[in-house]
């Protein structure tokens, strides 16, 4: 495995150079890219800008492991039907294309958000008719999709995360696992086990409490049982980054790469 962080836990006027500069001082192997609306990386952004940060992250001996698709989310749902999915569907296939120009092989998506006007099981049936739709383009660039339960209302169960993966059916949609994202609600390495067939990414977050109490911890301080989650990784095999999704006014980007390092000596 490999010591991981993502862009959506730095400053926004950090630029991706700024930030592959800071991860790799901190001694991180590999980051997680966003692709965003607006800054130096979009689904718009010129190749030429794109051949600039694969270059600085091969100089700086950083692997570029992963893209978040953050663009476009106020008109983008693939839980919709009509206009809000198909455009949500085009811009994914840019950001996907932009991904396999920067040498990255996965990407995560949170699909939309639920709403009053749109019913489960037809948010179902349009996430996977939507997932389908992209899922020849992803196969295609060899760059996957990963989808992460986000607390957006849909897929709260790691049973149902997996149904609904299998009804995709394609190989390059998968499962992008959060410990903490699950710790409000159940028992993260629950999904893994239930996952592993699907698991492409792992984020690293700590959580104690309930979603009512709970707060938001640094890595080994809340309540995720990592000793747990790292033995179904293991079983899992899953050799990937661990990425810190950990918010830098909680814990320095050095502190929190120690803490990922203690992790990785856990589950054997």
């Amino acid at each position: 495995m490999k010591i991981g962080v993502t862009q959506l836990i730095v400053p926004r006027d950090w630029s991706v150079i700024e930030f592959i500069d800071k991860a790799a001082a901190a001694g991180y192997e590999a980051v997680e890219l966003a692709c965003r609306d607006a800054g130096d990386l979009t689904p718009d952004t010129p190749a030429s800008a794109l051949a600039e940060i694969a270059d600085k992250a091969r100089d700086a001996g950083i692997e570029l492991n992963s893209m978040v698709h953050g663009h476009s989310r106020s008109q983008a749902n693939l839980l919709a039907a009509g206009a809000p999915q198909e455009f949500g569907i085009e811009r994914t296939k840019k950001a996907l294309e932009q991904a396999k120009k920067l040498g990255i092989h996965c990407t995560l998506h949170t699909l939309g958000t639920l709403s009053p006007d749109i019913p489960y099981g037809e948010a179902y049936a349009n996430g996977v008719q939507a997932l389908r739709e992209l899922a020849p383009t992803a196969e295609e660039l060899d760059v996957s999709i990963a989808v992460e339960f986000v607390w957006n209302g849909f897929l709260f169960s790691p049973r149902e995360m997996r149904e609904f993966l299998d009804d995709v059916g394609s190989p390059a949609i998968g499962f992008y696992f959060d410990p903490g994202n699950m710790a409000v609600f159940q028992y993260p390495q629950h999904w893994v086990r239930e996952l592993r067939g699907h698991l492409k990414r792992v984020h690293c977050k700590d959580w104690k409490g309930r979603a009512l109490n709970g707060a938001w911890h640094p890595l080994l301080e809340g309540a995720v049982d990592f000793d747990a989650v790292m033995r179904e990784l293991r079983t899992a095999n899953y050799d990937d980054a661990l990425i810190s999704e950990v918010s830098l006014a909680m814990a320095s980007l050095e502190d929190t790469a120690a803490a990922i390092r203690q992790i990785m000596t856990m589950g054997k």
